[in-house]
């Protein structure tokens, strides 16, 4: 078989695969929400929420994490059930993002009214509503991990998968960092930052959730139990690493050269709140630039996890799809 017909058929079962896991997904997202028993309004504004208007980058990344390395996952993508594990890690990673999204967008930081092409949650319903969802999503990460939402399908009967504790001490981290990150780029409000500074704050607030949704899926395939694993564990952690500058930069960029339509939320809020960012330090063309050599660094890197099938691999398949975006 040629190389350009394997491509096409990667792709395409990358795309089937895609769409039944954010089928799958929206599911699960329903089944924690209402595991959650959530009054009126906040259950409204969690559904509105976590409804499906986002990219689902990270939980894409845990499947696809998991699906590049695990054995089964290698004939008929579109056709294999993921097991619990990598489903419940799929609503952790999704639950928190949601959570600091929603905090992002009150008037005490980001003050956007406008996220996914739709109002902002403390627009749609108030800012104390919105304040607790993003406290409730929070919490509904965590749980996520720990709680027999599944039914006939509890945690602890996956004896081939990693513990929650194994999980947690990935996902919990993030959580914090994410906070920093945050903080961090409050502070950097109104001030001219170097490089080196841009990246400690957006290692952070970007990079850790996206760092530790490889990492879960990784785990749930079992990767990083035997030391032989070792080159490939180290090569997608730099794969996420890269990743997640390499996303942020990218949304520089946008909220430049983009639109409101487009990109589903206010373009030039950067520049509104007088942020230091890639584009402002390096100009569009330097920021492009260097969001294409984070990429290629990325792609470097799953070459050294997978070999000569690195690009009929999920994460790469991905990692395309996320170079190509436009919001």
């Amino acid at each position: 078989m040629s190389m350009s017909l394997r491509t096409s058929m990667a792709q395409q079962a990358f795309s089937d695969f895609m769409a039944q896991t954010l089928a799958q997904f929206q599911q699960d997202s329903t089944v924690l929400l209402q595991h959650g028993h959530l009054p009126t309004p906040l259950g409204d504004a969690c559904h509105y929420v976590m409804a499906g208007h986002g990219k689902r980058v990270r939980p894409l990344l845990v499947a696809c994490a998991y699906a590049s390395l695990h054995p089964a996952s290698c004939d008929g993508l579109a056709h294999a059930s993921l097991p619990d594990v990598v489903r419940r890690s799929m609503l952790a990673v999704e639950f928190l993002h949601g959570y600091s999204l929603v905090h992002d967008d009150l008037p005490c930081m980001d003050d956007d009214n406008l996220r996914r092409g739709r109002a902002t949650c403390h627009i749609a319903f108030d800012e104390a509503t919105a304040l607790l969802v993003g406290d409730v999503l929070q919490t509904l990460a965590f749980e996520a991990l720990v709680a027999d939402i599944f039914s006939g399908n509890a945690f602890d009967k996956h004896t081939d998968a990693p513990s929650c504790q194994q999980l947690l001490r990935v996902f919990a981290p993030c959580a914090r960092r994410m906070v920093i990150g945050q903080m961090l780029d409050l502070n950097g409000e109104n001030q001219t930052l170097n490089q080196t500074q841009l990246q400690a704050i957006h290692t952070d607030k970007t990079g850790a959730l996206i760092e530790a949704s490889v990492l879960m899926g990784a785990m749930c395939a079992k990767i990083n139990d035997a030391q032989a694993n070792h080159q490939q564990t180290t090569a997608l952690t730099g794969f996420a690493k890269s990743l997640g500058l390499a996303f942020q930069v990218q949304d520089d960029i946008l909220d430049v050269i983009s639109d409101n339509n487009t990109l589903g939320k206010p373009t030039g809020s950067d520049e509104k709140l007088d942020k230091s960012t890639y584009v402002k330090l390096m100009g569009v063309a330097q920021a492009k630039t260097y969001a294409q050599s984070l990429y290629d660094d990325a792609k470097a890197n799953l070459t050294c996890a997978f070999g000569k099938t690195a690009n009929l691999s999920p994460l790469m398949q991905l990692t395309d799809w996320l170079w190509r975006r436009n919001n």
